[in-house]
């Protein structure tokens, strides 16, 4: 299989993630195949990857012909055998759960034997759920971020019998559809960026838990701060632009204070218990009278802006 004969995707789970990626693959011209467990979930899909699809309209990335186009491609379906009859990618967005995604990966095996399986597992194993398929080779991680159709990064994670050709083939197929993929070739929980994210946010927790700072001077911090840079490039390249000598320069010099920084900066292992109300308490004040639907939708905004202005769009 190559990346240009993809042309028949199944998105297996219709919830947040799923309803996002199936928005973005019928967005790219692709046949999509919605399977969840009942009609109401499938109703429920449906309506989210309309309204996606109306929000992409509203801010003219895409027309209405495109819009009206993609919801005549989608398919909803319960039928397992149905959707993955002619599947060729199955972008599986179940629940995170290990049983739920061995069943999931074994009726692929029955149905599509030839189809890439890709789990938008956040933290599972792909080597475990391989254990359940015939043809571990064409198993992999293919992790977005949230929300799908419009954050480009999509981390690929090898498992322990996944075949090279079957990544290239993926990383091939995702950048084809303009997505920004990465490639993991090692395991770990989490994968990459939650893995930084998590990192971030435990600092930045932390920091609020000792009283340097409120939940909403710690966000605007990072806001207004590094998370513009970062729009841009990442950690390495800025520190890399940080000193005329590079990240060589950058950690000579600032060395001995990084150490102390580290030093200093806690490591907890596992989230504190008083985190969770104390956290909360600070991001009702943050938030005031924005609900999470209005927050959200705020978000998509500006990451349509954001993304045209570096060339993602």
């Amino acid at each position: 299989m190559k990346a240009q004969d993809i042309q028949n995707v199944v998105c297996v789970g219709g919830g947040t993630i799923g309803a996002s990626w199936a928005t973005y693959y019928l967005w790219k011209g692709l046949n999509v195949t919605i399977q969840d467990i009942n009609e109401e979930a499938l109703a429920r899909a449906k309506t989210l990857i309309d309204s996606n699809l109306d929000f992409l309209v509203e801010k003219d990335i895409i027309t209405t012909e495109v819009s009206n186009d993609a919801k005549e491609r989608a398919v909803y379906t319960v039928d397992m055998e149905k959707a993955f009859t002619n599947a060729q990618f199955v972008q599986e967005s179940a629940y995170e759960s290990y049983e739920v995604k061995q069943k999931i990966v074994s009726e692929v095996d029955k149905y599509a034997p030839k189809a890439i399986y890709a789990s938008s597992s956040s933290g599972l194993l792909i080597s475990e759920i391989q254990k359940f398929s015939q043809y571990p080779e064409r198993c992999i991680i293919a992790h977005p971020f949230n929300p799908p159709h419009l954050i480009p990064l999509v981390e690929i994670v090898k498992g322990k019998k996944t075949s090279d050709e079957f990544v290239s083939v993926a990383y091939d197929f995702f950048k084809s559809i303009d997505k920004e993929p990465i490639i993991l070739h090692k395991e770990v929980p989490g994968h990459v960026a939650n893995r930084i994210s998590m990192a971030v946010w435990r600092e930045a927790t932390d920091l609020v838990l000792n009283g340097v700072c409120s939940v909403k001077d710690v966000d605007r911090a990072v806001c207004y701060g590094p998370g513009l840079r970062y729009t841009l490039m990442g950690p390495h390249l800025i520190y890399e632009l940080a000193n005329p000598d590079g990240i060589i320069g950058t950690i000579r010099h600032l060395g001995p204070s990084m150490n102390s920084w580290l030093e200093d900066m806690n490591d907890w292992k596992k989230i504190p218990e008083n985190a969770e109300e104390i956290i909360s308490e600070g991001l009702q004040d943050e938030m005031k009278n924005i609900s999470p639907q209005e927050l959200m939708a705020w978000r998509d905004d500006k990451l349509i802006e954001i993304l045209k202005q570096v060339g993602k769009l």
